[in-house]
């Protein structure tokens, strides 16, 4: 059993090879000796074996992306240990390789799970072809993975950031300056101001842009799950682990992790990802492997980590380790001067994909956004801009309805009649999604972006049952 590391004058791994682990299973020391030589530059790490009950040892202790392997061993053939390493739970590409085979043989390399199959001899570009090709089906499956759990990414340029206020251009100063790093990043901020948005503009303008952006909302997890959702888990690791199942961390490899709501990690699985940071390296649940991972990680919080620290919610070490660097997101009413800007930018987004009418808003309309103190920031004035578009005329009303407290919104525009105008838009605009979707409240709610409880205190104003 021989592992091999590349030698300091290798040359530069392949694009999009880094970090990939082989293992090269053949009885002919030669075989192994070519494979090796050809694999060490543009690999992170292969080892080689000259039986299936070598190769079974190294994968005890060593994660493997792909194996390599011969069908025709000493002891159990390729192909019976290729069927019993799926039973098992390895999920990895397999390549099988022989002198001898026949259309019966490779249909049942195939069906055993064999990735692909290669008859001897073969030269270096075909071995590096069908290397090149586990890959990107391995990459494509990643990337599928976190785009059918991601949000779309926001289409407004490199940073996402709209505003152009002291505050913001700071803040977009320090992304820039940032981003080029691998330094873990926690943003801070209340909610609504975008970290999300910002933690996008730090991928975007990385060297890592060309790599996934997985977002994970720590709040939206189960405390029982959550551990297996960020570093996967081995077959049989709990009831119902019927599989072996990669994790977030493995998704997001090459890319960025964005932890959103990190406060709200329970205490053990702090110190769990607090060693994964540490070592760059994760263990599956219920798995002796260490898997090497390449992810950098931005964190944010709505909340003060400090304060959470003082309380023993939250770990110092893992607090000290995420505050690398440290940004904080601005609230609207901090930097009012960019509403009429996201005034703008909203409705040139949302008009389109309503389908409705840009919304011209007055001076008098205008003064009023810039005199509201905008609790739920950013995301409140969205919204507000998306109802506004579907009504056709500012919808002064929601943001009573929206609000934490009435005695922060100012005076409505215009004269009484207007304001009783918009009132009456908004409940025909209700009355009519209440109608599309025969009276449930709660899908009403979602479709009109507010909760069920301000629904109900509205049909309550207007006596709907």
């Amino acid at each position: 059993m021989t592992p091999n590391t590349p030698p300091s004058h290798a040359e530069k791994p392949h694009e999009g090879w880094p970090f990939w682990s082989i293992l090269v299973v053949d009885d002919e020391q030669g075989m192994r000796n070519f494979l090796v030589k050809t694999l060490v530059p543009r690999c992170q790490f292969v080892m080689s074996a000259g039986s299936a009950e070598e190769g079974a040892e190294m994968l005890r202790g060593h994660h493997v992306d792909l194996i390599i392997l011969d069908i025709s061993l000493p002891g159990r053939s390729g192909v019976a240990w290729l069927k019993e390493l799926r039973e098992q739970g390895f999920s990895g590409d397999v390549i099988l390789i022989t002198a001898f085979a026949d259309l019966e043989t490779a249909i049942e390399a195939l069906r055993a799970g064999a990735s692909d199959f290669i008859l001897k001899p073969f030269r270096v570009p075909q071995i590096l072809n069908a290397v090149k090709q586990c890959y990107e089906r391995s990459r494509l499956a990643r990337e599928n993975y976190v785009l059918r759990r991601s949000l779309p990414a926001p289409a407004d340029g490199a940073d996402g950031l709209i505003g152009v206020s002291p505050a913001m251009t700071q803040l977009a100063h320090a992304l820039r300056r940032v981003a080029p790093v691998n330094s873990t990043v926690l943003l801070q901020g209340e909610s609504g101001t975008g970290k999300e948005l910002a933690a996008r503009a730090l991928h975007a303008l990385s060297p890592r842009a060309s790599g996934p952006f997985v977002p994970v909302n720590c709040a939206s997890m189960s405390p029982e799950l959550i551990e297996s959702e960020l570093f996967g888990h081995a077959r049989g690791a709990f009831s119902g682990a019927v599989k072996a199942r990669d994790g977030l961390f493995h998704y997001a490899q090459g890319g960025t992790l964005f932890l959103d709501e990190v406060a709200e990690l329970p205490l053990a699985l702090q110190a769990t990802l607090l060693r994964a940071l540490e070592d760059l390296k994760i263990r599956p649940v219920g798995s002796e492997q260490l898997i090497p991972v390449n992810v950098r990680i931005v964190a944010a919080t709505n909340r003060s980590l400090a304060e959470a620290v003082r309380a023993g919610r939250f770990r110092k070490d893992l607090y000290f380790r995420l505050q690398v660097v440290e940004l904080t997101l601005p609230p609207l009413r901090e930097h009012k001067d960019d509403i009429p800007h996201l005034v703008a930018h909203f409705t040139a987004q949302l008009a389109p994909v309503l389908g409705v009418e840009p919304l011209t808003l007055s001076a008098t309309e205008m003064d009023y956004l810039m005199q509201y103190d905008w609790p739920g920031n950013v995301r409140e004035l969205r919204n507000l801009m998306e109802r506004s578009l579907i009504l056709g005329a500012l919808n002064v009303s929601a943001l009573y309805s929206l609000s934490r407290s009435t005695d922060d919104v100012p005076a409505a525009p215009g004269d009484a009649p207007h304001a009783t105008d918009l009132q009456t838009r908004e409940k025909q605009h209700i009355l009519s999604v209440l109608d599309s979707v025969q009276g449930d409240k709660t899908r009403a709610a979602q479709l009109l972006g507010i909760s069920r409880r301000t629904l109900e205190r509205r049909c309550a104003d207007w006596a709907i049952s």
